[in-house]
């Protein structure tokens, strides 16, 4: 593609557009785990939207049910009235997700996006506990509004808030110091659950249990157990950012499953629609759920839209094989990863994450970036994560086959080939 292509993007939208920069060309159609652009140039996805398209681009089952909803006339816009589509993704989710997990969360629907299932998590707890303060991790990201910004530790994001980010402290993420998990804990305990350590008492600890934007950092179980464990000898809430690492993408649904805990609170947006269709949740244990009404609203709290194409994606997870394939194909990817490390060691590679949310962190600078950069050239879409865009990561829709995954990582292994010349 020639670069005129852009020179509307380039000319009217503002600096801050990100990924026009990064896959410059212009994008028409896309089904499954494949994009095509204008000039019907085919890419394959390992991008799903930053984690919003778990389920892949276009899927049936879910365009049906929305067109069938469009054609008629289902409610578009309802603020949270109550709706035929509202409630049969409540009950769906109820009896798919929550029940056959043994879960019990009330189920609040904040603004559609995942900073917004952050702000009312905060806020949440705040009044639940009558503390201000929050402890979060570093490498942590939780979105890009004030409050979440504040429990957020990259520093380039955290400047653009603009003003000074408070009532928040930062603590070691699993492995940041030190690799034994009594030694961190102490550390922790240290700062939380002593006298005289100048840290006001926390209203809530808020994680990722594998952290995307900070570099595909995965949490042992033991650590997320003990942090637990750590909140409940507080007085503090735990809350986990299920936002990217949830739906799948870690391979169960909530990320949080194998380590056996269950939070006080968890957040839940970008793939919770299905369909790419903005939604979120914020999940909580009903004896805190003493908002008032109206308490914390918005204008597009909830989306009827989404909650069909949501619903209808639920259906994925009635099927236990659906979970099973994720697990085979994520093992596919493990074993690629730790070949690539092996076979190019210019790479300086060390493996990051699990299930679908797996990349290596180059010790080169840059290099990262130019992996994803020749990818590019060679029609596979992928991004980097990490505090120096350090780690190239793979997140391809969990729908995709084994042909479409083999060829992507094919196309990737060109792309770090090309990078380490």
């Amino acid at each position: 593609m020639t670069t005129n292509v852009m020179s509307v993007f380039e000319e009217l939208e503002s600096e801050v557009r990100s990924y026009s920069r990064s896959f410059p060309t212009v994008f028409h159609k896309a089904k499954g785990y494949q994009l095509w652009d204008e000039d019907d140039h085919a890419y394959i996805d390992f991008f799903s939207g930053a984690g919003a398209l778990n389920y892949g681009h276009n899927d049936d089952h879910m365009k049906d049910k929305l067109i069938e909803y469009i054609q008629e006339d289902g409610i578009t816009h309802s603020l949270d009235m109550a709706s035929k589509a509202r409630r049969e993704f409540l009950t769906a989710f109820q009896s798919t997700i929550l029940e056959p997990r043994d879960l019990s969360y009330k189920i609040m629907f904040p603004g559609p996006t995942g900073t917004n299932a952050v702000e009312a998590a905060l806020k949440l707890a705040r009044k639940v506990t009558g503390r201000t303060n929050v402890v979060s991790f570093t490498n942590g990201f939780h979105g890009m509004t004030l409050g979440s910004l504040a429990v957020t530790s990259n520093s380039f994001k955290r400047a653009g808030a603009g003003v000074p980010l408070g009532n928040a402290v930062t603590m070691p993420y699993d492995k940041f110091v030190h690799e034994s998990i009594e030694t961190q804990m102490e550390h922790i305990r240290s700062f939380l659950d002593k006298d005289g350590s100048g840290v006001d008492a926390p209203a809530a600890i808020i994680l990722e249990t594998v952290q995307g934007e900070g570099g595909l950092n995965a949490a042992s179980n033991e650590w997320l157990r003990e942090i637990e464990k750590l909140a409940h000898d507080i007085g503090a809430l735990l809350i986990v950012d299920d936002i990217q690492a949830g739906v799948g993408r870690a391979g169960t649904f909530f990320s949080f499953e194998p380590a056996g805990i269950k939070p006080d609170i968890v957040c839940l947006s970008k793939s919770i629609g299905g369909y790419g269709l903005p939604l979120a949740l914020t999940l909580f244990r009903p004896e805190l759920d003493i908002w008032g009404a109206g308490e914390h609203n918005g204008t597009f709290r909830g989306n009827c839209p989404a909650f069909v194409t949501g619903t209808a994606a639920l259906d994925y997870w009635k099927d236990p094989s659906f979970e099973k394939e994720i697990a085979r194909k994520a093992d596919k990817i493990t074993s690629f990863l730790t070949e690539m490390i092996d076979k190019y060691p210019a790479l300086e590679g060390s493996l990051r994450g699990r299930g679908f949310i797996q990349g290596i962190r180059t010790g080169v600078p840059d290099l990262a970036e130019k992996v994803a950069e020749h990818a590019f050239s060679h029609g596979l879409i992928m991004e980097t994560a990490g505090p120096n865009d350090e780690v190239f990561k793979l997140f391809p829709p969990l729908i995709i086959n084994d042909e479409g995954l083999d060829e992507g990582l094919r196309r990737l292994e060109l792309g770090i080939k090309d990078a380490v010349q």
